[in-house]
């Protein structure tokens, strides 16, 4: 029994180590490609077998450092007060929500955009990103009159993505409150506006 305790503590150990070293490591690189699983190795002082048996791949690794990050802002979502919180109204939360997105990559632009590069199949089909739009749509339907929330919530998460949000602080140079200003506005004018108009079906639709 005190082996096993001792191999937890140490596995426990190993993890944050890792942790901690991946985010110095994503802070200082100029590109996320440039990290690798040797390096982050390395830097904890551990050996690459433990860091792939803790975390399984790269991928694995980019996802528990995000969880990791991410996690205030979870609590805040989950049982926080307004704006995020499950108590405000889904006007005032969209908004707050998609804000929070974006300043969570903006403060973490490279590994945000390791994680959305990383891997294969459709980033649409990442676990955070279903996360998001789950959340998302979930508070569009309990708005009046807004349809098509599935839709609408991706369409408001492509303005947050990173590689967008990479480009606009570094070609266009947005400062940051900029880019929260004007995604408020683009979420303000999407809530505001009604169902599309219908459409007269054409012959061949007949």
């Amino acid at each position: 029994m005190p082996e096993r305790q001792s191999s937890r503590k140490d596995a426990i150990r190993n993890r944050k180590a890792v942790l901690a070293a991946a985010d110095a490591l994503f802070a200082r690189r100029e590109s996320p490609e440039d990290v690798t699983m040797a390096d982050v190795a390395a830097a904890a002082g551990v050996g690459k077998g433990t860091l792939f048996r803790a975390f399984g791949d790269r991928a694995g690794l980019l996802r528990a450092l995000y969880e990791s990050r991410l996690e205030p802002v979870g609590q805040a979502i989950e049982t926080g007060p307004p704006p995020l919180g499950p108590a405000t109204p889904p006007r005032e939360r969209v908004p707050a929500l998609l804000d929070a997105v974006l300043c969570f990559k903006l403060d973490n632009r490279r590994l945000a955009l390791a994680l959305e590069e990383d891997g294969s199949g459709s980033p649409y089909r990442a676990e955070h990103y279903e996360r998001w739009h789950g959340l998302l749509r979930a508070v569009l339907e309990q708005i009046p009159g807004l349809t098509d929330s599935g839709f609408t919530a991706h369409a408001l998460l492509a303005a947050t993505r990173a590689d967008l949000v990479e480009h606009l602080a570094r070609e266009e140079h947005l400062a940051r409150e900029s880019m929260r200003q004007q995604l408020a506005h683009f979420v303000t004018r999407v809530l505001a506006s009604g169902p599309p108009p219908q459409t007269r079906p054409t012959r061949s639709d007949q």
